[in-house]
Parts: structure tokens; C-alpha cells; sequence
């Protein structure tokens, strides 16, 4: 099925969620309807609070993103052909690498995009959707997807890295979005 996104404004985006066990009803329900909404909203990631649960699940398709990049840009990253994954209770052990610069967006956040500097690598200790505990090490693009998912469940948004001055420049966006005013092709849900 597919759930309406929440929109920038919300109340649940702002929170840090909770780590959730196996028995968290209807999970693999819950699991198959956020890949279902992603795809919909033609999404490469998407957390649990963007679907207004203050859960530390995402889940995470940077295949997409190789599939879809011009000529100029193949080969350019070293986590090509990228990953599917869903991140359960994740929690950040490390960042390497330099920082670098990204052009990102958000569903929750739409028709904005800004370029956001991360570092080029993350270890990440997580349960996939088994609750089978995994520490990885991810790189490039992937990498990327993750820390800006990662960053929903602990409360932040990719806006928070802007430039004081930048973010002022956004604000009438941002308050266009928070009150609905954006019409998008796929659903979204608005703070009261």
C-alpha cells in the first residue's frame, strides 16, 4: 500500500526514534509498503518518521540512481552498482573520508534541492529485516543515501547543513511546504 509522505513541518520528522524488536506489528507489512511508497514517489530512500512513525527503519535503493545517470557519470563512484538494503535500528559507528558535495532532495521536503557536503564513507551497525546484526562499511553515492536517511531517524533534515543565509533564502518554500501549498504527484500528509 501506499502511505502518504509527511511533509516538512512535521512534528515527527523533528523527532529522534526508538529502536524497534522483531515483534513491531506487521513489520514485514510495513517493510514492503515503504519500498512500494519510494518507488511511487520516485524516492531512492525513505525512513520511517517520513511515513509518520518515529521508528529507526529506512530503507535504501541506490541502484536506481546508477541505473539512471548519464554517460559522463558512469564509473565515476566506486559503489557502483549501488545497493539495496533495509536498515533496522542503524546506528552510525564511524564516518572516513573527505567531505564532499552533493546535489540531494527529500520527499519531504519537495521541489527543493541543495548541495550538501558528507563525508565520502560510513560504518553503519544495523539489523536488516531478518534482525540479522550487520556492521558494514559503505562508500560513494550509497554511502551518501544512507547518512541522509540515517539522519531522518535521529531528527535532522538535509536542510540543517545549509548556510544560515542559504536557509533564510528557502524559508518561504519552506513554509509554502509545511502548509500544503505544493501540489506533487504522489500523496503527502501536512502538520495540522
Amino acid at each position: 500500500m501506499i502511505l502518504p509522505i509527511v511533509a516538512y513541518g512535521a512534528a515527527v520528522l523533528r523527532k529522534v526514534c526508538k529502536d524497534i524488536t522483531p515483534d513491531y506489528p506487521e513489520l514485514p507489512k510495513l517493510i514492503e509498503d515503504m519500498w512500494e511508497t519510494m518507488y511511487a514517489s520516485n524516492g531512492v530512500g525513505l525512513a520511517a518518521p517520513q511515513i509518520n512513525r518515529d521508528i529507526r527503519l529506512f530503507v535504501v535503493d541506490s541502484r536506481q540512481i546508477f541505473e539512471n545517470q548519464d554517460e559522463e557519470d558512469k564509473g565515476k563512484y566506486a559503489d557502483e552498482p549501488g545497493l539495496k538494503q533495509v536498515f533496522i535500528n542503524a546506528h552510525i559507528k564511524e564516518f572516513d573520508g573527505d567531505d564532499w558535495s552533493y546535489n540531494e532532495g527529500c520527499l519531504s521536503i519537495p521541489k527543493i534541492r541543495e548541495d550538501v557536503m558528507r563525508p565520502e564513507e560510513v560504518i553503519v551497525e544495523y539489523l536488516d529485516e531478518n534482525f540479522q546484526r550487520k556492521t558494514e562499511k559503505f562508500a560513494g553515492i550509497t554511502a551518501r543515501v544512507i547518512q541522509h536517511e540515517y539522519d531522518h531517524i535521529e531528527g535532522r533534515l538535509f536542510i540543517d547543513y545549509l548556510k544560515p543565509l542559504r536557509k533564510k533564502m528557502l524559508s518561504g518554500k519552506l513554509n509554502d511546504i509545511s502548509k500544503g501549498k505544493l501540489k506533487m504527484d504522489y500523496k503527502m500528509m501536512y502538520a495540522k
